[in-house]
């Protein structure tokens, strides 16, 4: 990516060193060499293994609903449920991998997903391993979006990757995790829907496929050598402060966008599938499926255009984000009023598209905001902002019964086009801490 334009310029921190507590290392490590480019590839395994255990409870609302006789508000709990436990994974996992370095925390992140789909296989004996598996599970979500997208940044640039351009990091970590988020339903799904034992084998799958890439990330070399003793001035309470969240750019142009980065996914993979199941029929939890592999997918395939929209300038990418939000809640609510399982797929596709530009665009934008030292905390609180959109399917079901979906997504559009407006304006105004 291109130097920042003149509407990104003036949000970059001008502090080019690392802060006191910690500092960027060279590579260390059983593979660590100046100027490898293997580690962000390393680093970027764990991201896989937590994405995917994040999201292949989704296509499965469908079968709980089916043969537990949960409700729909319910399910949709479940879904959005790990939410209170990624929170804390975002706001403390970045100042603890700034104190004890990235790759422990990241181990302990992939770890916990391990142990959270254990618990969630044995969700047949009742709703309790279901929520405490959606806790676990949100944790390590947490830990790896804040930890790992800030641990392949550093393994992003010099010395471990000299020739990569300075948009590298945001692009690499968001594809690797939309990567986990689309392969682990499609798997889910398909063993659910086709496989034996539906409840638990597909998430035995994710624990045998994460402990290979644990196995992998382990061969990543450490980016920030731990504070001795573990010890920082100022205390881990000093640490949990990030400066970089009061920055105006990111309270005008960033968190307008933020929250619609996985609220378009839940609504596209979520909600959906729910609006025409009366037509699906024993096609259920296919359908939905591959509802979820084609929202995430369209969000991968699209990301090579974000880069290209973002080099020229990180809100004009923003912008076209928004505008497919936009366009994707019409045509959900469209698929509401008709129940069309054929108009379903298009809205999907649409807000991919947004989806997989936003979460580009809001990283790279982020990393230029961040100094050294607040990198993993701002992205934590950027993550947590932008799951924050992964709560709307349980609204939005609340609330059916009184308004219906087919206005909510038509209030939903209205919105986007008012947080489009948000960023537009915002960004003209230089931007000033």
């Amino acid at each position: 990516m291109t130097a920042p334009t003149a509407d990104t310029a003036s949000a970059v921190g001008t502090s080019s060193s690392p802060g006191p507590r910690t500092a960027l290392t060279g590579p260390t490590g059983p593979t660590g060499s100046a100027g490898s480019a293997r580690g962000w590839r390393q680093a970027a395994a764990g991201l896989v293994a937590c994405g995917w255990g994040g999201n292949q409870f989704t296509p499965l609302l469908l079968m709980y609903r089916r043969t537990d006789g949960y409700s729909t508000v319910v399910v949709d709990a479940l879904l959005g449920a790990y939410v209170v436990g990624l929170i804390p994974g975002l706001m403390i996992g970045g100042p603890l991998s700034d104190r004890w370095g990235r790759r422990p925390l990241m181990i302990a992140g992939t770890l916990l997903s391990l142990l959270a789909s254990a618990v969630l296989a044995a969700g047949s004996l009742g709703l309790a391993p279901l929520v405490a598996g959606r806790l676990l599970t949100g944790a390590a979500v947490g830990i790896a979006m804040a930890v790992g997208s800030s641990w392949v940044k550093e393994l992003s640039q010099g010395p471990y990757d000299p020739a990569a351009d300075a948009g590298a990091g945001a692009r690499r970590s968001s594809l690797a995790l939309t990567v986990g988020f689309g392969v682990g339903p499609g798997v889910a799904g398909a063993l659910a829907q086709w496989g034996p034992w539906p409840t638990a084998l597909p998430f035995l799958v994710h624990v045998a496929v994460g402990a290979v890439l644990l196995g992998v990330m382990l061969r990543a070399p450490e980016t920030r050598a731990p504070a001795a003793g573990g010890a920082a001035p100022g205390g881990l309470l000093a640490d949990l402060r990030v400066p970089a969240a009061g920055h105006r750019r990111f309270l005008r142009v960033v968190l307008p966008l933020a929250p619609w980065v996985f609220g378009s996914a839940g609504i596209a993979y979520a909600v959906t599938p729910q609006l025409v199941d009366a037509r699906l029929g024993d096609w259920g939890l296919a359908y939905a499926t591959a509802l979820t592999v084609l929202t995430l997918g369209m969000g991968a395939v699209v990301q090579p255009f974000a880069k290209r929209l973002g080099a020229r300038s990180t809100v004009a990418a923003m912008s076209v984000a928004m505008v497919l939000m936009a366009l994707g809640m019409a045509v959900c609510a469209l698929v509401a009023v008709t129940g069309s399982p054929w108009l379903a797929p298009a809205g999907a596709l649409v807000l991919g598209a947004g989806y997989g530009i936003a979460i580009v665009s809001g990283l790279v934008e982020i990393q230029r905001i961040a100094r050294p030292d607040d990198l993993a905390g701002l992205t934590g609180v950027y993550y947590a902002a932008a799951y924050a959109g992964f709560l709307l399917p349980t609204v939005l079901a609340a609330a059916a019964p009184l308004v219906g979906y087919a206005v909510m997504l038509c209030a939903l559009a209205v919105l986007a086009v008012g947080c489009l407006a948000v960023i537009v304006t915002s960004a003209r105004t230089p931007a000033t801490r």
